[in-house]
């Protein structure tokens, strides 16, 4: 994106944090890093680490999310930067990417007035010679993939991948229609036709069809596809990384993990299928 697109950004999300709307009250640094913060005119996206609390009310949500599969800081990535793209955020993350020898820029601190934040971010200036940083923890499979796989997922999966403990198949999805017609139902019950959730799910739905999976056995973001007793979960549809914060369970437990990683209403999309091996 353009430098100019990412410093409006990160105005806006200043703003935001200065009216503190429930969940950004919990916040106490935000920290910039990467390649804007060094300068790039395009950079890949914005990199930003936040620091934060708790209170009672993130504690029960955040275990009703990992209940049901879901994660647990959708909520507060929207607020942080409304409906809009091309913030990479990593949360309580500040210990590691130190020690993993990154330069974070502190753009605010809790008590600060938020003056100060858009001071620090004017005096982030553009550097010519500043071009966007090199992605760490790249496999092969994400290659083309690069700005739909959050460093958090890339963090995740090259681990398992260099232990051997996943199959990577990067997936380009068509539009089809669903042999299943009580699956069809679901996904229409669940999102209206406009959304870019209802076509992101049937192409998934189509993909594990055509594989010969049993979709009595998918949960479809979040909620089982099927309702007939007790049968196992054999595999995880995703969208939009918005389940990521179950994905290392699901995993460890043999559940085969399909992520469609932008949904959109007539955009082509891409998909990973991520797949448990066998344990030796």
């Amino acid at each position: 994106m353009k430098r100019e697109r990412a410093t409006r950004l990160l105005a806006d999300m200043i703003t935001r944090l200065e009216d503190g709307v429930w969940p950004l009250g919990l916040v106490d640094e935000v920290y910039v890093f990467g390649s804007y913060a060094r300068g790039a005119l395009e950079p890949n996206d914005v990199d930003v680490v936040i620091e934060h609390g708790t209170d009672r009310r993130w504690l029960g949500e955040s275990l009703d999310a990992s209940i049901n599969g879901r994660d647990s800081y959708v909520g507060m990535r929207q607020a942080l930067r409304g409906r809009t793209r091309g913030i990479s955020f990593q949360f309580r993350g500040r210990s590691s990417l130190l020690d993993e020898g990154f330069e974070l820029f502190l753009l605010w601190r809790k008590g600060e007035p938020f003056s100060l934040a858009r001071e620090r971010l004017a005096s982030l200036t553009a550097d010519p010679a500043a071009g966007p940083a090199p992605r760490d923890h790249m496999l092969t499979e994400f290659e083309g993939l690069e700005s739909t796989v959050p460093r958090p997922a890339r963090i995740e999966l090259f681990g398992r991948h260099a232990k051997g403990r996943i199959s990577i198949t990067p997936l380009r999805l068509v539009d089809a229609d669903l042999e299943d017609s009580e699956a069809a139902w679901h996904v229409r019950r669940r999102w209206v036709e406009t959304s870019p959730l209802r076509r992101a799910a049937t192409c998934a739905l189509a993909v594990l069809e055509q594989r010969g999976v049993d979709l009595s056995e998918v949960t479809l973001h979040g909620q089982r596809l099927f309702g007939r007793g007790q049968i196992d979960e054999r595999c995880f549809v995703d969208l939009g990384w918005n389940g990521f914060g179950s994905m290392g369970r699901l995993l460890d437990s043999g559940v085969t993990w399909l992520e469609v990683m932008r949904p959109h209403r007539t955009k082509s999309m891409d998909a990973l299928l991520i797949e448990p091996m066998p344990r030796t």
